[in-house]
């Protein structure tokens, strides 16, 4: 039986981690979205359309979901997914790039009604999921130290700060760090803001068009991509961080949510991985039932984010890179601490795991799919084979 949500279970890093949640997830990644959008010939203007539905959407579906199951279900768009539509769409109008987002998004849905997805992720075992969790989120945490090479004093106060606070105020040393970074940056007039004034960006409908050949040679690829490149992660990191959510619920939710508001340029809506983790670490709340909170706060900013649109980004374009990948990398230090710790536990799946972790931390990119697909393969074949004697001796 669910428990009915108490705001008094909100708290002030609960806040700060859908903050930071959003902002990494914008700074990180919403290039590629201008990007496809230009690619497939968008205006200025139905760019920042765009942009204001996906806030709407990740923010209505992030709250939703997170109250209704009590769990950090974070969303997000297909970050793999924008990177292959800028490399696929040039030469394709807005109406086919529609098509392409409703053709793949019913994809979505119907994995979710028919529970394929979950029957899948069913036969993965939790130490290759942790194991992948952590090979994706390794880079981010090396981030943070690689910065100090970028600007010294903004990265280097921002890590006194937050190693300080962890030995004193653990709870708030995400917190600080930020506000130090800010104050560094400030200081050091790093922070340019861009002088096009603030603006809002209405969305606009357009109808979709539907060609053989862009759902064969985009469609289907977009799909398969967004599926394992963005939603495995995503499930993968809910149930790393011991949560066991309703995979096929999640996936027809958000899969039904993207194909509604396709037409307005919502081009995927995806269960978040990287930027989900951020809002499951012990400094959300002492007590894991209560960290839902935290993707809760950043639906509350998703929307935020969709309102104003396209000058979300020039927000976050003013305040240096490293800010941005150093509050990144410590606000995921607990997280990829605590996939080690449950990757590597079970010492019977120790080196599958080992694989797992290796290739996604890579970067491995075949056939147009990302590492993290690639990595729980090889887990998985690694898990099997190495359990293959032992089935054998039963059997004697």
């Amino acid at each position: 039986m669910l428990s009915h949500p108490s705001l008094r279970h909100l708290t002030f890093p609960a806040i700060t981690a859908g903050l930071v949640a959003v902002l990494v997830g914008y700074a990180s990644s919403a290039a590629l979205i201008f990007q496809a959008a230009e690619a497939a010939g968008a205006s200025a203007l139905q760019t920042g359309g765009w942009l204001t539905m996906l806030g709407l959407a990740m923010g209505v579906t992030s709250i939703g979901l997170s109250l209704w199951y009590r769990t950090p279900v974070l969303t997000a768009w297909s970050t793999p997914g924008a990177a292959l539509l800028a490399t696929s769409l040039p030469g394709t109008s807005v109406a086919e790039a529609v098509g392409v987002f409703i053709f793949a998004s019913a994809l979505i849905l119907l994995c979710g009604v028919t529970g394929l997805f979950a029957r899948l992720m069913n036969h993965i075992p939790q130490a290759i999921s942790a194991a992948m969790l952590a090979g994706i989120l390794l880079r981010f945490g090396m981030d943070a130290f690689t910065s100090l090479s970028l600007d010294f004093p903004l990265a280097g106060s921002m890590c006194l700060a937050w190693l300080l606070c962890r030995r004193y105020l653990p709870r708030y040393a995400v917190v600080i760090a930020l506000l130090t970074g800010l104050l560094a940056a400030a200081l050091s007039g790093s922070i340019h803001f861009s002088d096009e004034p603030l603006r809002f960006s209405l969305p606009a409908y357009t109808a979709p068009h539907f060609t053989f050949a862009t759902l064969l040679g985009i469609g289907l690829p977009f799909f398969i991509v967004t599926m394992a490149s963005q939603n495995a992660p995503g499930i993968a990191t809910l149930r790393a961080a011991g949560y066991p959510t309703p995979v096929s619920s999640l996936m027809s939710w958000t899969g039904l949510a993207a194909l509604l508001l396709a037409p307005f340029g919502v081009f995927s809506v995806c269960i978040a991985a990287i930027t989900a983790a951020i809002c499951m670490g012990p400094e959300v709340h002492p007590d894991p039932q209560r960290r839902y909170w935290g993707a809760v706060c950043a639906g509350f900013f998703y929307l935020v984010a969709g309102i104003f649109g396209a000058a979300v980004v020039q927000l976050f374009n003013a305040v240096p890179p490293a800010l941005i990948h150093t509050l990144a990398g410590l606000a995921l230090l607990g997280t990829i601490a605590g996939s080690l710790q449950r990757a590597l536990a079970d010492e019977s799946q120790r080196d599958a795991a080992v694989i797992t972790f290796l290739i996604t931390a890579s970067g491995l990119s075949l056939l147009g799919i990302g590492a993290a697909f690639w990595g729980v393969l090889g887990g998985v074949i690694a898990h099997l084979a190495l359990r293959l004697p032992e089935r054998k001796k039963r059997l004697l």
